[in-house]
């Protein structure tokens, strides 16, 4: 019995020792699991949030410098429109901006004979065989159909292609056209088929790219239903879309506002200097506009969650998880733990100036 009580083991107390620092070490071990989940879920969104504000510049930037392609220099006024702060109903003002151009797909068929009443056109024989696309290719086209070099008018009329006429032998080539102007194009500075159809023989047709920048803090636009022509909606917002010929492309998510700048010599000196960068002034005239040269994007993104890996405690003069204030939008009056991402680019219109040096720079 003696033997017995004097072999060894733990007390009692030894083995609440023992427990407790067990329950703190496992304690310890489960804090910094959690909390390196907290920073790797927080790094993961805000990679997100970078990805989609680089893909969204480089959409805007590309199509921002292909403004104008293959138009006459005298629409020059006519191929972009800003729209500032533009009011959704929340405190977030975002831009707007329309683009006109052949962008993506060439084409250049000079017209013989133009027909608006009945909404034809016939173009020089063989025209087709300078490109490599199928008759079928052009059906459902929106083009755009530009008045003779000649003529002192300066419209345009949008179009639809529904038939073309294309002969083996290549002749007797041409389009026919649904009546009117083609659905859902809003060209910049309300471009609209003002001109007779005798100015437009021996003008051009184009596929025609109007495209409209613009975003949807809210989710829910009034006059667009959620699930038609590509609109997301469904209270989905901070999402970028592209407005192609009438049809939505959501281009990146996680935006909170996007703003332009425009650069351009706006007093018409005899120099030809630019005057720096400023907000769009609805008081330009289509002079004035045709000669900005440069424009400044602005692209704010924000990540969708709070960011859970620090403490809400910040310094009110630093401002780190508020909405900055960008170009003329004021800042966010209050800290929302959101952590943010801001690109900035400045981009010249290519095809309106071959030189940018060359009209002179600020």
């Amino acid at each position: 019995m003696r033997e017995a009580a004097r072999r060894p083991g733990f007390t009692l107390i030894e083995l609440l020792i023992a427990s407790t620092i067990m329950l703190v070490l496992v304690v310890g071990a489960l804090t910094i699991f959690s909390r390196g989940n907290k920073v790797s879920a927080d790094q993961q969104q805000y990679i997100e949030l970078q990805n989609d504000v680089r893909g969204a510049m480089f959409y805007l930037t590309r199509d921002i410098r292909m403004a104008g392609t293959e138009l006459p220099s005298g629409l020059a006024g006519y191929v972009l429109q800003g729209f500032d702060n533009e009011s959704t109903g929340t405190s977030e003002t975002p831009d707007r901006l329309r683009i006109l151009g052949n962008i993506e797909n060439p084409l250049a068929l000079q017209i013989t004979k133009y027909q608006g009443s009945s909404a034809t056109i016939t173009v020089a024989d063989y025209s087709f065989e300078q490109y490599p696309y199928t008759d079928a290719y052009y059906v459902g086209k929106i083009v755009l159909v530009l008045p003779s070099p000649s003529s002192a008018c300066k419209g345009c009329a949008f179009r639809a292609i529904t038939q073309v006429r294309h002969n083996a032998n290549g002749s007797n080539e041409g389009f026919n056209f649904s009546p009117g102007r083609a659905p859902g194009i809003n060209p910049p500075g309300g471009l609209s088929d003002i001109c007779g159809d005798s100015e437009f023989d021996g003008g051009l047709i184009l596929f025609a790219d109007a495209r409209e920048y613009w975003l949807d803090v809210t989710g829910s636009v009034s006059g667009l239903t959620a699930g038609q022509n590509g609109y997301i909606g469904g209270g989905t917002g901070g999402v970028l879309y592209m407005t192609l010929n009438g049809v939505y492309y959501p281009l990146a998510q996680n935006i909170e506002s996007i703003q332009f700048q425009y650069n351009g010599d706006f007093d018409g000196d005899a120099e030809g200097l630019l005057d720096g960068f400023q907000d769009w002034n609805t008081a330009w005239t289509i002079d004035q506009i045709g000669r900005i040269r440069e424009v400044r994007v602005q692209i704010l993104g924000r990540t969708r969650n709070v960011i859970a890996s620090v403490g809400k405690v910040a310094s009110p003069s630093l401002h780190l998880y508020r909405r900055p204030a960008l170009a003329n939008t004021a800042a966010a009056s209050a800290d929302d733990w959101h952590k943010r991402f801001l690109l900035e680019s400045s981009c010249a219109i290519r095809n309106l100036t071959l030189n940018l040096y060359n009209t002179g720079m600020r």
